[in-house]
């Protein structure tokens, strides 16, 4: 196993560590409260004399500072379906074989979830007290690693086991709700009181972050003894140039057709996403800058830099093992119907209908923009193409001809982003109801075909409304299209909305 650069405070150091924050707070929150009790008391004693605003003051402070510092147990709400070994035997054999090899429990409960990562923890019980081991495994993540790079992330988590860190984790997490609770109540009753809390909870979360980081290295180091380097360098740079895209991806493909009822296929989807050469471009320089960095870790991070934890396994072998390619999600039998219980739990048993990426555009975005021209319809009478020409390099006069409600606190680049979209939605609405086809894929712009020509309507909106824009070029652009005469008032589908 590589030796980690720093060993760090050993596990009864940090335990050490985490019990005396613990009960500093205790102390610190029990000290407030009992001062702030005895001030009305000393008034009584000595002056026989007590001010009810005084003792009102004093006396519901240290009541909120003792409730936040009450003890609650911990109700573990699960994040995901559950996953098991009768169900899923190539995954937890993968789990097996990587506990036995750290001499580590299994989790008591293994649960799929929709992030790009994988975490165990302590849950349950009363601080730690009666709690269990818990693991979560991403969807994206396996659809994201090898085989080997996904090994490696199991090996890095069970390295947190094998460390003591979720152990601890209980302690500090009930310390850190303590905090936030107290904060929570006083922030409607004194400023004032607020402070000493404020200054022990940035202290709590710096030096409990930074005990952080140093588990993180320790982790790699477990995980790189068992996989080997290479992979484990290559999964970290995955993750790391993925992790953005994922949430791209998410909020602006999978959510829209969620929240409209339809699930399409997220893993495969996803994987067009960062093929896309717009969006593989992106990835690749988020990667290269993180690798770039020379910063040090913010005082509140919880993991170190990329470049830190890469370099720190420099001296772990490369990996014995023969090369194993498969992805791993390959690991899991059944993967649509496993999505289908995971989207199931995101939209709270929502009613979802699956659908191909190819049909999304019909059942998602087709509906929505005859709606945001439905909403429009009235300012559009006798209105063509042609005539927003003359709006071009003007968003806020077609914003003011259209009644387009922008909120009061949005910046000029915003409300322009706002006119542009609705003026694409509603160019690609009439378009649609004049014929034309829609054709997009996950990460790729929405291309409508139309008489021959392949137009991209939110390309055309925004750019009527940039600053340089020239109605005399806009015009020549849509006259190209042959989209001159398409009639922008079109009676809107009956089963979009309108006013």
């Amino acid at each position: 196993m590589p030796v980690v650069r720093d060993a760090g405070p050993s596990l009864t150091q940090r335990a050490v560590i985490a019990v005396a924050l613990l009960v500093g707070f205790y102390v610190l929150g029990t000290a407030i409260a009992a001062g702030l009790v005895a001030i009305p008391w000393a008034l009584w004693h000595y002056t026989d004399h007590v001010n009810l605003k005084i003792a009102l003051f004093c006396v519901v402070g240290a009541g909120a500072i003792l409730w936040g510092l009450l003890p609650r147990p911990d109700r573990f709400t699960p994040p995901g379906p559950e996953l098991s070994a009768t169900d899923q035997p190539e995954l937890f054999a993968l789990l097996r074989d990587v506990a036995d090899r750290t001499k580590q429990e299994m989790p008591a409960r293994v649960f799929l979830v929709g992030a790009l990562n994988a975490w165990v923890a302590q849950r349950g019980g009363v601080m730690g007290i009666g709690s269990q081991r818990m693991m979560g495994v991403g969807l994206p993540l396996l659809q994201s690693l090898s085989v080997p790079e996904f090994r490696g992330v199991i090996a890095h988590e069970f390295g947190h086991y094998h460390g003591g860190d979720t152990a601890l984790g209980p302690w500090l997490y009930r310390t850190r709700a303590a905090i936030g609770r107290t904060l929570e109540t006083l922030a409607h009753h004194s400023e004032a009181l607020m402070k000493p809390f404020e200054w022990y909870g940035n202290a709590f979360l710096r030096v409990t972050h930074a005990i952080s980081r140093r588990q993180e290295f320790v982790a790699d180091a477990v995980a790189a003894g068992i996989v080997g380097r290479e992979p484990m360098q290559s999964g970290l740079r995955t993750i790391h140039a993925l992790a953005g895209a994922y949430d791209a991806y998410w909020y602006t493909e999978v959510v829209p057709a969620l929240q409209s009822g339809w699930h399409p296929p997220v893993a495969a989807g996803f994987a067009h996403f960062v093929s896309v050469p717009r969006v593989a471009t992106q990835v690749n320089e988020a990667l290269d800058a993180a690798l770039a960095s020379t910063a040090a870790a913010d005082p509140y991070d919880t993991h170190p830099p990329l470049a830190e934890r890469l370099a720190a396994l420099d001296a772990a072998p490369a990996g014995g093992e023969a090369p194993d390619r498969r992805p791993a999600i390959s690991l899991l039998r059944d993967v649509p119907a496993l999505e289908a219980r995971l989207l199931g739990f995101i939209t709270e048993g929502k009613a979802l209908h699956a659908t191909p990426w190819e049909a999304v555009a019909d059942h998602v975005y087709i509906p929505a923009w005859h709606e945001t021209r439905g909403h429009f319809l009235p300012r559009l009478a006798g209105w063509t193409v042609a005539n927003l020409a003359s709006f071009a390099g003007n968003p806020p006069r077609l914003a003011e001809a259209w009644q387009v409600q922008i909120p009061q606190d949005a910046s000029i680049a915003d409300a322009t982003g706002q006119v542009g979209s609705a003026v694409g939605s509603c160019l690609a609405s009439a378009l649609v109801v004049a014929g034309a086809t829609v054709h997009t894929l996950p990460g790729e712009p929405v291309v409508l075909r139309f008489a021959g020509a392949e137009l991209r309507p939110f390309e055309l909106g925004h750019g009527l409304c940039a600053r340089d824009a020239n109605p005399g070029a806009w015009m020549a652009s849509v006259e190209a299209l042959g989209i001159t005469a398409v009639p922008l008032d079109a009676p809107v589908p009956p089963t979009a909305t309108s006013d």
